[in-house]
């Protein structure tokens, strides 16, 4: 099924979008700007808004009372179905204010939910998505349920019985279990997987979600992944070769986006999805420079990696979209706090001599120049070396040879050892495969 079709098969609600704003800092977009993008990709009809800043929320409505009110009138006026809010209720919230207004109410996460529900592809994504629902879900049981009378006992039943309410919980406890244990084989999988491309240089795209990673994805690889105007069109992982310019082939995977306050039971879901970035030699954080809010969105997926226990992987910041940019005002902004981002443009690829140097100079510095001494008998450490570095010269004594080569650090710890003894030469990195020479690198510069 085609993805607007998916959409027409269900009925298309109106909906009412709604914020309160506790912090007084101002905001760069329009307060609702987000939230309208997830209910438009959700396939809701946008009929009113509503906004309220308060110091804190109302503990029993969100909302104040008088707000209330004007939400109530707003939603019969304009015949909505259903009112989005851009925070997170808790239950009793919920119910409440569905009592009051008469029509179903979901806040962001249930929204991010659904949104990942639709766009979900394969088994493994729907299966974290469907744990991530069922725990969101597992405490808000009550509101989907009135017919909270005893269950009729039948022969062999006959007992004090069992509310319907403490049946489905006991399911609902019991899927989920079955669910995190399938994910956890899953994971297994994964990190077996990743770890069974170690022999390559990983480099996994990350980012706010459509700031154009897939596109980016397509333009490198000629991967053909999804591409489409909107949030979350990619949740599953794609890992394609990339033949780095004067460097080699490297593998590139795309990852799903990130999103303010994304929900943490979607982070713990989406733990196998992550492994490739978690894994990765180097990420490429894609931000959207168009966006009036690519300072607050970079600093969001900073806070994710954070969350993930990933944020101090060697990481290059591309500023993806320049094309759109409407004069060099707002670029200057941009570069005077991002001043080493790597502009580019996915879809016109202007900047990409640029960009593909920076990348194979950050590849570069996990390379160690070093010198390997062991027997001149041991074959196969021999083999190891050339098939995972660059071997420079050797050494041959009467029962020892010492080879100098350049090889990425992470392999260091697996030569030591067996009779072999390693010794880092000064200098550090030095130079990995396909690294510019200076000139070369100062000719890139000039063209771009």
């Amino acid at each position: 099924m085609k993805e607007h079709e998916r959409f027409e098969s269900v009925v298309r609600e109106r909906a009412v979008l709604v914020r309160v704003i506790t912090s007084d800092r101002l905001f760069i977009e329009e307060p609702l700007a987000e939230l309208r993008g997830l209910a438009t990709t959700a396939g809701t009809a946008i009929v009113g808004e509503l906004l309220q800043r308060r110091l804190s929320p109302d503990c029993t409505t969100y909302l104040g009372h008088g707000k209330v009110a004007e939400l109530k009138q707003l939603v019969a006026s304009t015949r909505a179905d259903v009112v989005i809010f851009d925070n997170d209720l808790n239950p009793g919230q919920t119910r409440n204010l569905e009592t009051e207004l008469q029509v179903k109410v979901i806040d962001r996460t249930e929204l991010i939910l659904d949104i990942f529900a639709s766009n979900a592809r394969t088994h493994e994504a729907r299966l974290a998505v469907e744990l991530a629902q069922l725990e969101y879900s597992l405490p808000r049981l009550k509101r989907k349920w009135t017919h909270l009378s005893r269950i009729k006992a039948g022969v062999g039943m006959r007992g004090p019985g069992e509310k319907q309410l403490e049946v489905d919980r006991r399911l609902v406890e019991k899927r989920i279990a079955d669910f995190r244990s399938e994910l956890r084989l899953i994971e297994a999988r994964r990190e077996r997987q990743v770890a069974a491309r170690d022999d390559h240089m990983t480099v996994s795209l990350v980012g706010y979600t459509n700031a154009g990673k897939s596109t980016l994805m397509n333009a490198l690889t000629q991967a053909d992944v999804l591409v489409a105007d909107k949030l979350f069109a990619t949740l599953d992982t794609r890992t394609r070769r990339w033949q780095l310019p004067n460097w080699g082939p490297v593998l590139l995977s795309d990852t799903v986006g990130f999103i303010r306050d994304l929900p943490h039971r979607l982070i713990a879901s989406f733990k196998a999805t992550l492994e490739e970035s978690r894994q990765a030699d180097l990420l490429l954080h894609v931000a959207d420079a168009s966006n009036p809010a690519v300072c607050d969105q970079i600093s969001s997926v900073y806070f994710v990696l954070q969350e993930i226990g990933i944020q101090a992987k060697d990481t290059l910041l591309l500023l993806n979209k320049i094309d759109r940019l409407p004069g060099p005002s707002g670029w200057n902004a941009i570069v005077s706090r991002y001043p080493n981002a790597i502009p580019i443009s996915a879809k016109t690829r202007l900047g990409f001599d640029q960009f593909s140097y920076r990348v194979s100079d950050a590849l570069s510095r996990t390379f160690r120049d070093v010198d390997v001494e062991t027997g001149v008998d041991n074959g196969r450490l021999m083999a190891y070396l050339a098939a995972h570095g660059e071997i420079l010269s050797k050494r041959f004594g009467e029962q020892r040879v010492i080879v100098h080569c350049r090889i990425p650090q992470k392999y260091l710890g697996r030569i030591q050892g067996n009779g072999a003894v390693v010794r880092v030469r000064d200098g550090g990195s030095g130079v990995g495969p396909g690294k510019y020479a200076p000139e070369e690198a100062a000719a890139i510069e000039d063209v771009a």
